[in-house]
């Protein structure tokens, strides 16, 4: 019996090996999960062929998080493959280039729409569409960077990344009743693929290298993958509205 036996899950945000989301599907497979992806638009070639990576290749739906057609059909779409859900797996975050590097006092609203819609209201509008799967309650988990501090370079992006740790604070409050955990991993640096399109990451990620009480490794996703599944699981029974950090111990740390 693995950890989520009989689980059913669906999980968004892989895009290559490196994802967190990735090895968070890998894991959850391994401890007994069935589980479906999502992706949209040119991406989901991409993810399909990742998928098949995967120790049992999981099906891919389609699913812009900021569509309302694909949010309605989203039921629809996971009932091909699965009669229920259990978890949810929160891993979509995106800032436009203006968002970000910084520009912080220069971003116009356009942009920081954007970033907010992809990145934080989207954890309500997938919960919600969701919910009508989850009759017997479940876990949504999502990826967050702490947004408790300003970071170099991360600009509107940790604007977006606070108003998700508030987002799922009242999602946990509003769905408790339905026996629906809502928490969040809060990983240090990882160099995925959105990682690639913020500028400066590697300046970001060096902070580790001297303030991480346990060394960091940013090319192993699988530390915050583990909290995932573990949150996923029945072992966090009356755990929500929670932000578990991944960090090595860096949002620990003085300056």
């Amino acid at each position: 019996m693995g950890l989520l036996s009989g689980k059913r899950l669906l999980i968004t945000g892989v895009l290559t090996e490196a994802s967190i989301a990735f090895d968070a599907a890998r894991l959850a497979q391994d401890e007994g999960a069935r589980v479906v992806l999502s992706s949209y638009g040119r991406v989901r070639r991409l993810t399909e062929r990742i998928a098949g990576r995967l120790p049992q290749p999981p099906p891919v739906i389609e699913l812009d998080v900021t569509n309302p057609d694909d949010l309605a059909a989203l039921p629809d779409r996971v009932g091909e493959h699965l009669d229920g859900l259990d978890g949810v797996v929160h891993a979509v975050a995106f800032a436009p280039e203006a968002a970000l590097g910084g520009n912080f006092l220069h971003t116009g609203w356009d942009d920081v729409a954007t970033a907010l819609h992809v990145s934080a209201y989207s954890l309500k509008a997938l919960t919600t569409a969701a919910l009508p799967m989850m009759s017997g309650g479940g876990s949504v988990v999502g990826l967050d960077f702490d947004a408790s501090v300003a970071w170099p370079l991360y600009d509107w992006m940790g604007v977006a990344k606070a108003a998700l740790e508030s987002c799922s604070r009242y999602l946990a409050r509003d769905l408790g009743k339905h026996n629906i955990r809502v928490n969040l991993v809060s990983a240090g640096p990882i160099r995925t693929m959105a990682a690639k399109g913020i500028p400066g990451f590697d300046e970001l990620a060096a902070i580790w290298e001297t303030r991480a009480p346990i060394a960091w490794d940013v090319s192993d996703a699988e530390p915050a993958a583990r909290a995932i599944v573990a949150l996923l699981s029945d072992w966090f029974p009356k755990t929500t509205g929670e932000i578990i950090h991944v960090d090595g111990g860096v949002h620990a740390m003085g300056s």
